[in-house]
């Protein structure tokens, strides 16, 4: 009790706060017929608040491939925890196959969509603007699809993943300062600027590139390496044999990344002949990383990429809630901090 207050006047305001705590609770325990928010909440089993939600989800990658493990483990917790029905399309990171894919999944009329967004605005809005028309929900991972978000964000679109070109960016600008890059030094992108949307990323770490004034070779991963890393040593080895100057090597795709220390054996090239840097944890990267054939990794957490978009889809179902802007972050990871995050990146967590 403060000083100065009667004890008469403490007893009866506590009374007044008890009062209003059973009128409360009165109220909260009326007949009063719910919302269809608080109906479809309440009627969920084992507090599965979503189950009778019904989403499609695109984890991107091939099964099982890397980096889209990582999504799908995270979309299947996500599962596990809110109880939506979820199916899984794999698209093997080919937008084609994407297009054709959501086509093929709108037609069976789900709650939600989620989609990774590598085909772009231009060619996947008229099929999102037809799907959300019939009263689909859809929202986008990994890549973003800026005019869908911007036109339906009160509808539940919003995006789970990193600002591409400002990631590619800073993991080239990282790598010249930290490995003491300096104008005139070869570097060698392999990455995707065919895609207009997931081409930004590319984009970035070229500019960072020569902004500090290096000579930038660009070769573009083509489908079969796209789909299968392996495919592309080849690749690798012809362009390393041609240039054997170059110095750094940056691989836009995790599971290029994943393969570096594979591509430069294949090249004749030890752990210390060329800074090999790229993107996305996996348990090849960290051995590779350990290893010194990997040298500096950017971090776009994607188990977040597949948990959040179905949280996104049930709160805008269930809840009516808008689209959220969720940038997943952009750690770098090296040989001074990958034991910390070893553990989880060998679960396919991290």
């Amino acid at each position: 009790m403060k000083p100065g207050v009667s004890p008469v006047r403490f007893f009866l305001t506590f009374l007044f706060i008890l009062a209003t705590l059973a009128l409360v609770a009165c109220q909260g325990a009326s007949t009063a017929t719910p919302t269809p928010a608080q109906a479809g909440a309440e009627a969920a089993p084992s507090g599965k608040w979503c189950s009778n939600v019904r989403i499609v989800f695109f984890p991107g990658g091939p099964q099982g491939g890397v980096f889209a493990v990582n999504v799908y483990n995270g979309a299947r917790q996500a599962e596990a925890d809110l109880g939506p029905k979820v199916d899984y399309v794999w698209s093997d990171w080919d937008p084609q196959k994407m297009i054709q894919q959501f086509t093929e999944a709108a037609a069976t009329k789900p709650d939600g969509i989620a989609v990774m967004g590598h085909p772009g605005d231009e060619a996947f809005d008229p099929l999102i603007e037809d799907a959300i028309s019939k009263g689909i929900i859809v929202t986008s991972q990994n890549t973003m699809l800026p005019k869908m978000e911007a036109k339906y964000a009160s509808k539940g679109f919003g995006y789970v993943g990193q600002d591409l070109y400002g990631a590619g960016h800073a993991l080239g600008a990282e790598a010249v300062k930290r490995f003491g890059l300096k104008a005139g030094d070869r570097a060698m992108v392999w990455g995707l600027l065919s895609q207009p949307a997931r081409g930004e990323r590319t984009k970035g770490v070229i500019d960072a590139l020569k902004e500090a004034g290096l000579t930038v070779d660009y070769l573009e991963i083509d489908a079969a390496t796209n789909k299968d890393p392996a495919a592309g040593t080849p690749t690798f080895t012809g362009y390393v044999s041609s240039h054997p100057d170059v110095k750094l090597v940056v691989t836009d795709h995790g599971g290029l990344t994943a393969t570096m220390e594979t591509y430069l054996k294949a090249a004749g090239k030890g752990p210390d002949d060329i800074i090999g840097i790229g993107f996305d944890l996996s348990p090849a990267t960290v051995t590779a990383i350990r290893g010194g054939w990997t040298d500096l990794v950017i971090d776009q957490q994607p188990w977040l990429q597949g948990y959040l978009p179905i949280l996104q889809i049930c709160l805008t179902k269930v809840y009516g809630f808008s689209g959220l802007h969720i940038d997943t972050g952009g750690g770098f990871a090296s040989k001074d901090n990958v034991e910390l995050l070893a553990p989880l990146a060998e679960k396919n967590i991290r």
